[in-house]
């Protein structure tokens, strides 16, 4: 499957197995992703707060993931946030392929101490996101929190996924953390494979 991400080069396949590269003069980032994993990762991409979401992303969902980002670190965190989270969507298209088969819908609640989020997807094709995180301060270590919002979009961008994920906390640790394990824990179901369909979860067909 086509994704939205023009320049993104499919290096291996195998089932819903997939290693994908994406390489700009900011950004040099290779990502492999395994649907039905067990939730091992290998994550690396020079912002620790970033790593730990996604290692958290992976562990929950039960995807297996590997990061390798390279990135204009020196100039800021953005490109780099940015151009994982696109190329871990489109890793997801990838691995999908033509979606038939699958829940398609899937949804999780997941509290992290006095934090909670809620994450609703539907990964039908339709790129949509409705993002709200009220963060209280400016970063969690080295990375920006306006990055997690756009970090989200990206993401649903490229992984042809409608995503509705919403919170509240006073930790923006614990906000941030529920957040990508509600979306992992949503994601791992409307990714699995539906033994009682075997064509497209649509009315539409095809």
């Amino acid at each position: 499957m086509t994704t939205p991400l023009g320049s993104l080069d499919v290096r291996e396949r195998a089932g819903r197995r997939v290693t994908v590269s994406r390489q700009t003069r900011e950004t040099d980032i290779a990502v492999t992703l395994d649907l039905d994993g067990s939730g091992g990762s290998s994550i690396s991409t020079g912002i620790g707060f970033y790593d730990h979401l996604l290692t958290s992303f992976a562990f929950h969902g039960l995807f297996d993931i590997v990061v390798d980002a390279r990135g204009d670190l020196e100039v800021d965190e953005h490109h780099t946030v940015e151009d994982v989270a696109l190329v871990l969507g489109g890793a997801f298209a990838e691995a999908l392929g033509d979606r038939a088969g699958i829940r398609r819908f899937g949804d999780a609640a997941v509290p992290m101490d006095e934090a909670m989020a809620t994450a609703v997807v539907d990964v039908g094709g339709r790129p949509y996101a409705v993002i709200d995180l009220p963060f209280r301060a400016e970063r969690v270590g080295s990375l920006p929190l306006q990055l997690v919002d756009h970090a989200l979009e990206s993401f649903a961008r490229t992984a042809g996924a409608t995503l509705h994920l919403s919170g509240s906390g006073r930790n923006d640790h614990h906000l941030a953390e529920a957040a990508y394990k509600s979306l992992a824990r949503a994601m791992r179901v409307a990714c699995e494979l539906d033994p009682r369909r075997s064509g497209s979860a649509s009315t539409k067909g095809g």
